[in-house]
């Protein structure tokens, strides 16, 4: 019964595969707004009713779409850091940053799919966050691997912070749980935010004219993100 099962199995998720190939495709060529069921039946040779006992709905096959994209860039961030264990702070913020990057370019239309406009009619569920938070934690770590080597610099109490950003630092330290001053978090979720704007204005053809040496601007700006959330060389904080 075990083989019986395992090939069965595996069957499903060549069909399962299949399905979301299909869909990626039709992604592709007609846009997330026109994502249908039925069309991905006809492709396959399927009926409807078939296709149904594996994606219930669009939305179903649409969140497996968003979480499977998610995770691709997340693991491409997370392995991206684990090669630049060694490096300096920023060098290792940087390779994060390049590593989603040249995900985003190589995969623009699930890209869109997870940054660019909403879905009309859809909303993501809760199995979503897990899958989207890689990234941005994959930054945190870098953060987290500075902080501890003293390579972080964080805002003076002395500078001004509202009190509903004071109290959202604080939100957000807690919900972490990182080894972080709650000060250092806001630079890092503007910096965060500002690496999708950048990848963002390229994927979506917005530097179209404007910039040219895109490899060299990037690395520039998101050094400079890294400066803004406060990495600094270790060999600087150290005073060498």
């Amino acid at each position: 019964m075990s083989v019986i099962r395992t090939a069965r199995e595996r069957a499903r998720d060549e069909v399962t595969a299949a399905i979301k190939e299909e869909a990626r495709r039709q992604l592709a060529d007609e846009g997330a707004s026109r994502l249908s069921l039925r069309a991905v039946a006809r492709e396959l040779g399927m009926v409807s009713s078939a296709l149904y006992r594996y994606f219930p709905s669009r939305d179903e096959l649409l969140t497996a779409l968003i979480v499977d994209a998610y995770d691709a860039v997340g693991a491409a961030a997370e392995e991206a850091l684990a090669r630049a264990g060694g490096d300096e702070p920023v060098e290792r913020w940087r390779e994060v940053c390049r590593a989603v990057r040249r995900w985003a370019l190589g995969h623009p239309h699930e890209y869109a799919l997870i940054y660019g406009s909403p879905v009309p009619g859809y909303s993501a569920p809760l199995d979503t966050i897990g899958p989207a938070s890689r990234v941005p934690l994959a930054l945190l770590a870098v953060a987290e691997q500075a902080h501890a080597a003293g390579a972080l610099a964080v805002p003076s109490p002395d500078e001004p912070l509202s009190d509903a950003a004071h109290a959202d630092a604080w939100r957000l330290s807690k919900d972490l749980d990182r080894d972080l001053p709650p000060r250092a978090i806001p630079p890092l979720v503007a910096a965060w935010a500002q690496l999708f704007g950048l990848v963002s204005f390229e994927v979506f053809g917005q530097f179209n004219k404007v910039v040219e040496a895109r490899d060299d601007f990037f690395d520039q700006a998101v050094a400079g993100l890294a400066h803004q959330a406060g990495l600094r060389r270790e060999r600087v904080l150290r005073g060498e």
